[in-house]
């Protein structure tokens, strides 16, 4: 059996395991839209060809899932969680079946694709318990027999766009919330990782059945970016939850807008840390290098930047680069292996050129930035670690492929002005002893995500997750994200025979 037939089957019987039933080629759609090739990054090989939606069809996906929301939507919270339970279940029994996915599609290392598959099932847990805590408020009022309260109602049925990075993870933070705060969801995943998506929707189908809940709270959508857009621009669409880069962001926040809908946007990430001269050196390069070079530099949360004090720049530094030396790069499912390959050739093009900038820049490269040779037709680099006079403009960009800037500074009020100097907000860290450093620090990063010797990416699902600025300002998965799924009412009770007017005012 050649590589090819290796991982096609094995995406097929991981699938199957799941309960999704792959097409045995062709895929062209009924209106003629050429098939949609599902190959891996790990060596280029097709692993399915999928047949992509019609406008029809996707119209009707919406149009059911606003059906089903009429119906979800009067069923008890605690009881729509146990959908949620269910589902989680079926999580923990397909476990390795989903990760086996998120690997051939991705390229992550079976380590982490397993951590996003246990995500799901954190975020599972979460979601039950949340079923029951749906909280409201009550406020006195200023009128005497009067009682005023907030309650919380379904809001309809939610979009979800999603990246190819977590293919999974995100969509479940948004989902299983969105389904005990009682809206179906239609869901467009990238065109990249299609196969998780559809394994992903016959396990939540089987749990809906399972439970006896409708069976068309959820619908995926296997397309282009014109599957995505219907969603943007459907009214029956109440909430878009889209995760992807900060242009994508600019196209779909207004064309929600505009028809009154919600938007909730988790985008771009060029995340700092800041290393003081009381820092433990050897914690922080283990979170450095993680943060930096996990998932081959191509999480929304990897560090970036590494905004280090002069004192220490060249003993870290030195760290790093001798960490860097071992890292091994290579085929995900190889042992040993902690960095697989970037998805794509285009990702390889825009860190080539991201490099080159960064030297005529006045960049020097310390460790790590070329292609690695590995059998097959994947793109594999070294992760590039590089030291730089300044924050120039190419290091102001987000570049999705791992490359750690690394910056000095000499005062902290200066490191703090580096660390927010970029457009982006969303995740933030400092290693330091100093209590004093570690509070000023959480006080004044203007990231979503804020954290103290510890790295910029590995994320629990109890923390609201999201960030500011171009970041898009969404918050997704844990804390009091629900709230955007939901909509409020505030309600006055007259328990009394008299109708007094509030502030005072007399009518008749």
């Amino acid at each position: 059996m050649n590589a090819t037939d290796s991982f096609s089957n094995r995406a097929r019987t991981a699938a199957q395991r799941c309960g999704a039933t792959l097409p045995d080629g062709g895929g062209t759609a009924p209106d003629g839209t050429a098939a949609l090739v599902v190959t891996t990054p790990i060596d280029g090989t097709e692993l399915a060809r999928l047949e992509p939606h019609t406008a029809a069809q996707i119209d009707d996906s919406i149009g059911s899932a606003a059906h089903a929301f009429e119906r979800w939507r009067d069923v008890p919270a605690p009881a729509r969680g146990w959908l949620v339970r269910r589902f989680g279940d079926l999580l923990v029994e397909h476990k390795h079946d989903l990760a086996e996915l998120v690997t051939l599609e991705v390229g992550k290392i079976p380590s982490e694709a397993l951590g996003e598959v246990q995500e799901m099932i954190d975020v599972c847990d979460f979601a039950v318990g949340l079923s029951r805590q749906l909280y409201g408020r009550t406020m006195p009022s200023e009128r005497p027999g009067h009682r005023l309260m907030e309650t919380w109602h379904p809001l309809g049925v939610v979009g979800v766009i999603s990246a190819f990075n977590f293919p999974v993870a995100v969509w479940s933070w948004n989902t299983t919330i969105a389904l005990v705060c009682g809206d179906p969801v239609v869901w467009k995943p990238s065109e990249t990782t299609p196969l998780t998506a559809l394994a992903c929707d016959a396990l939540l189908r089987r749990a809906a059945a399972d439970v006896d809940a409708p069976a068309d709270l959820h619908h995926v959508l296997i397309g282009n970016a014109s599957a995505g857009e219907a969603l943007v621009d459907d009214p029956r669409v109440a909430l878009v939850s889209a995760t992807g880069s900060v242009p994508m962001g600019r196209i779909v926040a207004p064309r929600v807008a505009a028809r009154f809908g919600r938007c909730l946007l988790e985008l771009g990430g060029n995340n700092a840390a800041i290393v003081t001269p009381s820092a433990n050196l050897e914690l922080t390069a283990r979170g450095v290098v993680f943060a930096a070079a996990g998932t081959a530099g191509q999480r929304c949360t990897t560090l970036r930047r590494l905004i280090v004090h002069r004192s220490v720049a060249d003993d870290l530094v030195a760290r790093l680069a001798s960490v860097y030396a071992g890292l091994r790069v290579g085929n995900p499912f190889d042992d040993g292996v902690l960095v697989g390959p970037l998805i794509s050739p285009r990702a390889h093009d825009a860190m080539r050129s991201a490099l080159d900038r960064a030297e005529l820049d006045g960049g020097i490269l310390v460790a790590g930035g070329q292609q690695v040779e590995v059998p097959g037709a994947g793109v594999y680099v070294s992760p590039a670690l590089v030291r730089m006079p300044a924050q120039t403009e190419v290091v102001r960009e987000e570049t999705f492929a791992p490359i750690l800037y690394v910056l000095p500074y000499d005062d902290f009020d200066e490191a703090i002005a580096l660390h927010n100097g970029v457009p982006q907000g969303l995740s933030s860290s400092i290693f330091t002893t100093d209590q004093r450093e570690a509070e000023r620090f959480l006080a004044r990063s203007d990231c979503g995500i804020t954290n103290v010797n510890i790295g910029t990416s590995g994320a629990e699902i109890g923390g609201a997750f999201g960030g500011e600025k171009e970041t898009g300002g969404g918050r997704e998965s844990g804390s009091d994200s629900w709230k955007a799924y939901m909509r409020r009412a505030t309600n006055t009770v007259n328990y009394s025979d008299e109708l007094p007017l509030a502030q005072g005012v007399e009518f008749g």
